[in-house]
């Protein structure tokens, strides 16, 4: 087997073993697929819990190589592909679920429908911190909520990943936005244009009289669950929506149902999981391009740099929570 024949790919043989770095055999495209050139990998908290094996909705059986999202050049394209060619360079959340390839290797290929060309104005790096989140964000407040100008938004979570997504994208529909999160993310929040809240020391009665009159927010995007949905019950105003990419618990329905208010739960992984609606995600991204080439969206970046060699660096500060943005493994120069 020649070198044009393999591959070098991170391995995941087992749940929290170390990656085995390694030569695989180096897929060829089939109809509507495409063969990207991988030149970064977003790390997505996601993928930690589907190393340790506590993503069973990711269903991922192992041996694996994981990764989510990709930005990378088109090195060949299978029958039936229009709308790309080779030397293409391109962005999506594309694999490491389902038992699709994930991006920690240095080719993959993918369903040519889940891309979108790669906004000019950003790096490599900067395009694969953003599949997943904005994604995630769009459904919620674009697809299910259908945000529009002068609404009031209020994002449970707003200095993460999918929270500065969700504020942004608000944004640049006219929304005015207020967010919830730590006192530590009260500057990040505010340079996005968003009204900081902090969670530890406000109540939600508290935080919808200031900012509302009492209402309540016309729309809630709940990226925590938990307690942070049950709260978000209680922020949105009558006949409002609340959406959450984190509703996976058990939570007393009656305050929204008295609101007479709406719920959206959101999973991003159902068209990788099952084939269906993945040419929405290329057209997301397509959108996402367009605000961010307009200056309206720009994702968080930490600013260290990880190569395969450093992948178990860039997922232990994950772990640890001392990144400042999105990690992302730098997969070839």
């Amino acid at each position: 087997m020649t070198k044009t024949d393999t591959m070098r790919a991170l391995v995941l043989e087992a749940h929290n073993a170390p990656f085995r770095d390694t030569e695989i055999a180096r897929p060829q495209p089939r109809s509507g697929e495409v063969l990207v050139r991988i030149k970064a990998s977003g790390v997505n908290p996601l993928d930690l819990k589907i190393r340790a094996g506590a993503a069973a909705h990711a269903k991922h059986r192992l041996p694996a190589v994981l990764g989510i999202d990709l930005a990378g050049v088109i090195e060949a394209i299978g029958p039936g592909v229009t709308g790309f060619r080779p030397g293409d360079e391109v962005y999506g959340m594309t694999g490491g679920v389902g038992g699709l390839q994930g991006s920690l290797a240095e080719y993959a290929v993918v369903d040519a429908t889940l891309l979108a060309p790669k906004p000019a104005n950003l790096t490599m790096r900067e395009a694969a911190a953003m599949p997943l989140v904005f994604i995630t964000a769009w459904e919620g407040l674009v697809d299910r909520a259908r945000v529009q100008a002068g609404q009031s938004v209020l994002v449970q979570g707003g200095g993460g990943g999918v929270g500065h997504m969700a504020i942004q994208i608000a944004r640049a529909f006219g929304a005015e936005v207020c967010a919830t999160d730590s006192a530590e993310k009260r500057s990040f929040i505010e340079q996005l244009g968003a009204t900081a809240i902090d969670f530890r020391t406000s109540r939600v009665e508290d935080y919808v009289m200031r900012h509302t009159a009492g209402r309540g927010f016309d729309l809630v995007y709940d990226t925590g669950g938990g307690v942070m949905l049950d709260a978000s019950f209680h922020a949105v105003r009558h006949f409002g929506h609340v959406v959450s990419c984190l509703g996976w618990g058990t939570h007393a329905l009656a305050p929204l149902s008295f609101r007479a208010a709406s719920y959206s739960g959101i999973f991003t992984l159902a068209p990788l999981l099952t084939g269906e609606g993945r040419s929405h995600y290329g057209d997301i991204l397509r959108e996402a391009a367009r605000l961010v080439e307009t200056g309206r969206i720009r994702p968080s970046l930490d600013p260290r740099h990880f190569g395969m060699e450093q992948v178990e660096a860039a997922y232990a500060a994950i772990e640890s929570r001392d990144a400042a943005g999105k990690i992302v493994v730098d997969i070839a120069a």
